[in-house]
């Protein structure tokens, strides 16, 4: 979608949730430096203009996770928790069309800004889906909290991992969570029950040194061209199974990149060491321990002196009940079949703090209500329409009275 030109600044004709969107995206929260401050100090003025109780937890120093509540009649029943998080990834400023933290609207009603898709959108959606709600004298038997929390694009660790961990987190009481997905280009909105587990692994060679005009034996970099063949022969057959599956999504299947390389000194001296770095995503229908045996196995296969070390290895394998006997899912699903929402279930591709609600034993459903829109998280010129944007709202001002009015459950007396 090409861009239109430039649009007038928000004034009396612009929708209020609209202009509030716009003024959360300005707030800097770019890696790496985020102003958190200056969003928490935002997100918690809305939220007293809400009459939301505010609690803020610092998980580590200079690291605020804010929460907002808006208490049911029933506190003692688990809460609804709806995630998002205040931080957004860095930009290249010269492939933008717009500066990518001025939230300029043009013509058509797209909004330009780093976060318009990932997520400063879900943040004011479920905000302003809470107000509209009050404003209709609404309430719930079940608590809601909202929870914004910092460094999700850096891997949540300083993060929703740190949170789930304390007791401010489990006095929350959480029931059922709502935490980010995807944009989906197409007419159905996409809802993710479950993740890819990331493994990022290192793996070393050492070899015999020597100068560079003789053929050396046994050399690191021998070995590490049999590990890259091994480890890009299987992301080849992954891709192609993806290829050849239109049932099968992105999530489907395990992704495998080399991202980095190392070794060298000098271009007249063989190394005796050569490393490289590779990101793989596994779905939760793979055996892991399987996975690595077959891992060590390429290792093993390369010759002697290879070794892998891992800098992330999830094992976390959850994934929620999209089952019509749950619950949780029956209110969710329900809603979007009632206002006609074609859903599609898949595996996220990436990872999001929801593996982390997960392993903390509560069911948390991935979605983001923006379809018809092109994918655009991390990328140049991210933007979201105005409309879609309000249609949002629409969604959640529908999901929300569903899920916290869901019946005490058996373990709830």
């Amino acid at each position: 979608m090409a861009p239109g030109k430039p649009g007038k600044s928000a004034g009396g004709s612009e929708d209020p949730s609209v202009t509030l969107f716009r003024q959360y995206l300005r707030i800097d929260t770019v890696h790496p430096k985020p102003d958190y401050d200056a969003a928490i100090q935002f997100l918690e003025r809305v939220g007293t203009d809400l009459g939301l109780a505010s609690q803020k937890v610092e998980v580590c120093q200079g690291r605020v996770v804010l929460v907002l509540t808006w208490l049911g009649t029933n506190p003692r029943l688990r809460s609804i928790l709806l995630n998002s998080h205040t931080d957004v990834v860095p930009v290249f400023e010269e492939h933008w069309t717009y500066p990518p933290f001025e939230a300029v609207k043009d013509s058509q009603g797209n909004i330009y800004a780093r976060g318009a898709q990932d997520m400063k959108c879900i943040s004011i959606q479920y905000l302003e889906a809470i107000r509209r709600l009050k404003a209709e004298g609404k309430s719930f038997a079940r608590t809601i909290h909202l929870t914004f929390v910092p460094d999700e694009e850096v891997g949540g660790h300083k993060g929703m991992e740190m949170f789930v961990q304390r007791p401010e987190f489990r006095a929350l009481n959480v029931g059922f969570a709502l935490d980010e997905g995807l944009a989906s280009p197409s007419d159905t909105f996409s809802v993710f029950y479950g993740e890819k587990s990331p493994w990022w692994i290192k793996v070393k060679c050492v070899g015999s040194p020597g100068h560079g005009s003789r053929f050396i034996s046994n050399t690191a970099a021998e070995k590490m061209h049999k590990v890259i063949t091994s480890f890009l022969a299987f992301r080849e057959s992954e891709k192609q199974r993806l290829k050849s599956d239109t049932r099968l999504t992105l999530g489907d299947v395990t992704s495998l990149n080399l991202t980095m390389l190392e070794g060298g000194v000098s271009f007249n001296v063989v190394p005796s060491e050569m490393a490289a770095g590779f990101d793989i995503r596994i779905p939760p229908t793979v055996d892991l321990k399987a996975f690595e045996k077959q891992v060590a196995g390429w290792c093993q296969a390369a010759g002697d002196g290879v070794t892998y070390e891992f800098h992330q290895k999830c094992m976390d394998q959850h994934i929620t009940s999209t089952e019509e006997s749950d619950p949780w899912w029956k209110a969710f699903s329900g809603v979007c079949r009632d206002m006609k929402l074609q859903l599609k279930l898949e595996i996220f591709p990436a990872a999001t703090d929801s593996r982390y609600i997960r392993a903390a034993g509560h069911p948390a459903i991935g979605f983001s209500p923006m379809n018809r829109t092109p994918v655009l998280l991390h990328d140049h010129n991210e933007f979201l329409n105005e409309d879609v944007f309000l249609r949002g709202i629409d969604i959640y001002a529908h999901l929300l009275p569903a899920l916290a009015s869901v019946p005490p459950l058996p373990a709830e007396g």
